[in-house]
């Protein structure tokens, strides 16, 4: 169970909160793409940056150099997939339906050589599923310059938005279509790199993903 915060705790639309920590870990785990919001210099930045989950740590990664990864500082990250437009009667009552979660925390940066490249395997896996063995590893320069945050999922908040829209009562006798929109969200078939020297097949752990819908 996810362990409620004056953070964390929903002060509205209550009923779309989830407590489960299966809910968190299944929107994570199907994301691709998280949102750090940081405060770097006394102004307030969100980077949208790769992540990638190992039990109860979320990890992320960038450049040494990077104001947004130094790990100083309470951070807030957050993962949202939306599922469909929520089309009302009135545009009081349009909506979104979807999957969020919200992590707050204060990073600790990855200093161990084997939990780094722990963590980078799992935000490279988060990405493409089969793709760290299938390339090279970063060696020692690449790996001196790359940062890699670790982020405990221990404050952590869940909501989702499912169903048709809600209308005011005498609102349904009103001439105006209403329903749900359902987005999906496919993989196209691979381009190959142009620049490829040789002719190779597309690996079937990438081919494999174009049949899937996220």
């Amino acid at each position: 169970m996810l362990s409620p915060t004056p953070r964390t705790t929903l002060r509205r639309s209550k009923e779309r909160a989830r407590t489960d920590r299966e809910d968190l870990y299944a929107v994570l785990d199907a994301g691709l793409i998280c949102h750090l919001g940081v405060v770097a210099g006394g102004s307030p930045m969100v980077v949208p940056t790769g992540y990638g989950r190992i039990g109860d740590t979320l990890y992320l990664h960038g450049s040494t150099g990077s104001t947004s990864l130094r790990g100083t500082g309470e951070v807030c990250v957050t993962v949202t997939h939306v599922d469909g437009v929520v089309l009302a009667r009135s545009v009081f009552h349009h909506s979104v339906n979807y999957r969020s979660a919200m992590i707050y925390g204060r990073p600790r940066l990855v200093e161990d050589d084997e939990e780094r490249l722990a963590g980078l395997r799992a935000i490279t896996e988060q990405l493409a599923p089969g793709q760290w063995s299938a390339a090279r590893p970063p060696n020692r320069k690449e790996l001196a310059a790359t940062a890699v945050l670790a982020l405990s999922l221990a404050e952590a908040s869940v909501k989702i938005r499912q169903g048709p829209p809600v209308d005011e009562e005498e609102d349904y006798a009103l001439p105006v279509w209403a329903g749900v929109l359902p987005l999906h969200s496919s993989w196209g078939a691979p381009e190959a790199d142009p620049a490829s020297i040789m002719d190779l097949d597309v690996p079937p752990h990438i081919a494999s993903r174009t049949i899937t819908i996220r």
